[in-house]
């Protein structure tokens, strides 16, 4: 079921998108969280995607957490999207397909991200993908796990469901 509020979130997920490619991003930031390896991956990612990484980590500071680890996956938890980065319209037709189709948006989700499948398997893919080249710049493993599961359910993990609460709103 759709609501007002996530219809509202998702609009303004896309003009932030939009916007924020002609914005600095505070790296500055970023590496009082980052050793320099985890620093190098982060500046990879799309200025957006930057932005969006410095926004959790803000809010989830805001609401009291200092877990280093967790501050690491806030700020990388969509490092992954560099290894096929989307595109603004891939990631409105994954989030369309997604709610209107949802059968096949998991059809079209398996395979190379390429075509229209792009989003999908970027959606898909993204946190295995992030955790793997997190693990290889050498982030803790809390930090890799919570990266890579920042899509799944929490189940009693209160930092992994505060990522993914302060990552869905």
């Amino acid at each position: 079921m759709v609501t007002w509020a996530r219809v509202r979130y998702r609009v303004a997920q896309f003009f932030t998108t939009l916007w924020t490619s002609f914005r600095p991003v505070d790296v500055a930031y970023a590496a009082r969280h980052l050793d320099p390896a985890l620093l190098g991956l982060f500046r990879r990612m799309s200025r957006a995607e930057q932005h969006h990484g410095i926004a959790i980590c803000r809010a989830l500071q805001a609401q009291g957490y200092a877990d280093s680890d967790l501050l690491v996956a806030a700020l990388l938890h969509d490092v992954g999207k560099i290894q096929a980065p989307p595109r603004l319209w891939d990631r409105v037709i994954a989030v369309l397909g997604e709610h209107f189709a949802p059968q096949r948006a998991a059809r079209w989700s398996v395979g190379e991200p390429r075509g229209l499948r792009r989003g999908f398997v970027v959606r898909r893919m993204h946190a295995e993908w992030g955790a793997a080249l997190a693990e290889q710049a050498g982030a803790s493993s809390r930090s890799v796990n919570l990266i890579r599961h920042h899509h799944d359910p929490a189940g009693d993990d209160v930092e992994l469901a505060a990522l993914q609460a302060t990552d869905n709103y």
